[in-house]
């Protein structure tokens, strides 16, 4: 049997306002950093030039022009390099935080994220999504190392579109049910070791502040206001997700969502998280979970405005069972971690999995 490998970034911060202690947390890991930004990222750093040239660090901005890709990549290594980084800060969404993991495992230097939405589990872990110039997923680049430090302002993440904030709740809500459907098969983690006892319950607890604090916190953040009940749920998007997936395991929930959005250019517009969470649904299904641990999870999804159906995740009833049978399909590949189960799972399975779950949606939004 496989040991057990639990992963954590060097280093975890949050708070509201600790973007203003940037300077003195980076201090340690570098003095030429160059900093990956998406747009809204790159005001929200300029804004801490100061506090970056009072601990003697010179820095360099860099905005990420369009996607997490090769080509991208390449051309902010070459900039990188010419300016001599030390250490490398990514600061944005996914796109721009992969680009900076990517960078910096090339580079062979220290990385820092400073996530301002919390839409995924992205920021902490291993793992960089390679996409093509036009979008498209080629690559999943599994890096050596975690982030030596993700640096998390709950302030920022308060202003930022409540959607982001729910679809990250959606991202979250699987990292539960996936560890216990891995770790039931003894299936390995991304790492390539079994899931520690560590590793399930803090899976477990993001479950619990979800349906515990899911809905006082999208109140409000939909004011743009932090309370403990904010602080709490982005811990669980970004810490307790990120440990909980890739130290714990993944299963049929995000190879689902795979199949959904390659076979379903319909859902291609949808946010990951909110994708994932009608795949949660489907999972359950899939696993034949029981009644009350579907109504659970029906009821968090509802009260946050997460997708319980086909239709509000861009499908009209109309959409042509021949895809939703082909996104069975995808989800299926060999490899894909809907095979991290304790039961022979096929496409056949997996296409009745997705309509009942459509159905039972549908019924709890007309009941």
């Amino acid at each position: 049997m496989p040991a057990k490998i639990l992963a954590f970034p060097g280093r975890y911060v949050q708070g509201n306002g600790v973007i203003k202690t940037i300077g003195e947390k980076v201090k340690p890991l570098g003095n030429r950093a160059m900093a990956i930004c998406g747009k809204t990222a790159m005001s929200i750093l300029l804004d801490t030039l100061k506090n970056f040239e009072e601990k003697g660090i010179f820095i360099v901005f860099e905005q990420l022009k369009g996607e997490c890709c090769l080509e991208e990549i390449n051309r902010i290594k070459e900039q990188a390099e010419k300016m001599k980084a030390n250490l490398i800060i990514g600061a944005g969404g996914g796109k721009a935080i992969d680009t900076a993991k990517a960078v910096a495992y090339y580079l062979k230097l220290p990385v820092v994220i400073v996530p301002t939405v919390a839409s995924t589990d992205a920021p902490c872990s291993a793992l960089a999504v390679i996409h093509t110039r036009e979008g498209a997923v080629s690559d999943l680049m599994i890096l050596p190392k975690n982030p030596d430090l993700i640096l998390v302002d709950t302030g920022i993440i308060a202003r930022a579109p409540v959607r982001l904030f729910v679809s990250g709740m959606g991202d979250a809500l699987a990292t539960w049910f996936e560890a216990d459907y891995s770790a039931r098969a003894y299936a390995k983690n991304i790492l390539g070791g079994n899931s520690t006892e560590a590793a399930l319950h803090l899976a477990r607890l993001c479950y619990r502040i979800l349906l515990d604090c899911g809905r006082r916190a999208k109140l409000a953040v939909e004011k743009g206001v932090v309370t403990e009940d904010v602080e709490k749920v982005v811990e669980a998007n970004i810490l307790l997700s990120g440990l909980g997936f890739e130290s714990g395991g993944l299963g049929a929930a995000h190879a689902i969502h795979d199949g959904l959005e390659e076979a379903l250019e319909e859902t291609r517009s949808f946010f990951h998280g909110e994708k994932v969470a009608f795949a949660t649904l489907v999972q359950l299904v899939l696993e034949n979970r029981s009644n009350e641990e579907l109504e659970e999870v029906l009821k968090f999804c509802l009260s946050v405005g997460l997708p319980v159906t086909l239709r509000q995740i861009g499908l009209t009833r109309e959409a042509a069972p021949e895809k939703i049978k082909r996104a069975a399909e995808l989800a299926c590949t060999a490899g894909k971690t809907i095979h991290n189960a304790s039961f022979q799972v096929t496409p056949e399975k997996v296409y009745s999995a997705i309509l009942a779950a459509d159905a039972i949606g549908n019924d709890h939004l007309v009941n």
